[in-house]
């Protein structure tokens, strides 16, 4: 049985650049794959492979322009994987199941760094607040013993790193053994949701509030507050975005935004 577990992680500033450069990278291989393969339909009328088109940019392509050999210096399975990726997206183009591929942008882009096992005596380690990622070394787990720690009843086959709002994540794909289903009871119980208590249920049980509530009501205030600054900063770019004062405009805006991005994680 498969099972995908994710969680956030805390990497180091230099964990953070190879992970930031690796999504970059394949996410330039990415577009440069449907860049490709269009023009390559314009001239040719066919339809080049995954496969075919990372054998002919790592044998071909960077050899005949060095100035690309940084498409090299990250995670070759990272960038074979957005390969595949896009590939996948025509092909499900081509059955009717999606639209055209459309080109990832930095700002808003799915693009993660993928890892795998790559031999069956390969184990990814994991323990209690680590994991062992390939090119990364041990990276830190926020939330401790999620994640299964043994290998011989757990195992690790793959993983992706995301970033999102500044706050990175880990997901991977455990295979472990199907667990048995519990027994369950043949009798129900009612549950009264109210305001003075959360929550009184039939067999006597209480749940009392607690002060989350609180706390969401001051971050949706704090939210409405960053948006609004965000929504001024958008206005006076478009009344100077043709002087050369829109240019700190335009980096004052992508600092608010991730700040609203960082209210919603």
């Amino acid at each position: 049985m498969l099972k995908s577990y994710k969680t956030e992680i805390n990497p180091t500033f230099e964990q953070k650049q190879t992970i930031n450069r690796t999504i970059g990278v394949c996410r330039y291989v990415y577009n440069f794959y449907l860049a490709h393969n269009q023009e390559i339909y314009k001239t040719e009328k066919r339809f080049v492979s995954g496969m075919d088109f990372s054998k002919w940019i790592n044998n071909e392509f960077i050899l005949n322009n060095p100035d690309f050999h940084w498409i090299k210096e990250v995670s070759s399975k990272s960038v074979k994987q957005s390969i595949m990726n896009a590939e996948r997206a025509f092909k499900n183009f081509f059955k009717g199941k999606s639209r055209f591929p459309k080109f990832k942008k930095k700002a808003k882009s799915d693009v993660k760094m993928y890892f795998v096992k790559t031999n069956a005596k390969t184990i990814i380690q994991c323990g209690r607040h680590r994991i062992k990622i390939p090119t990364l070394g041990w990276v830190r787990l926020k939330e401790k013993g999620y994640i299964p720690t043994n290998p011989k009843t757990h195992i690790i086959k793959s993983g992706a790193v995301s970033c999102k709002a500044g706050r990175y994540y880990v997901s991977v794909l455990v295979e472990e053994q199907e667990h048995q289903k519990p027994v369950l009871n043949d009798f129900g119980i009612g549950i009264d949701l109210g305001l003075k208590d959360f929550a009184v249920c039939s067999s006597g049980k209480v749940y009392k509030n607690d002060n989350k509530s609180s706390k969401i009501r001051k971050l949706e205030k704090k939210l409405r507050r960053e948006q609004r600054s965000l929504s001024r900063k958008y206005e006076s770019y478009k009344k100077l975005n043709k002087n050369m004062k829109g240019v700190a405009t335009r980096q004052n805006i992508q600092k608010q935004k991730l700040k609203v991005q960082k209210l919603y994680q």
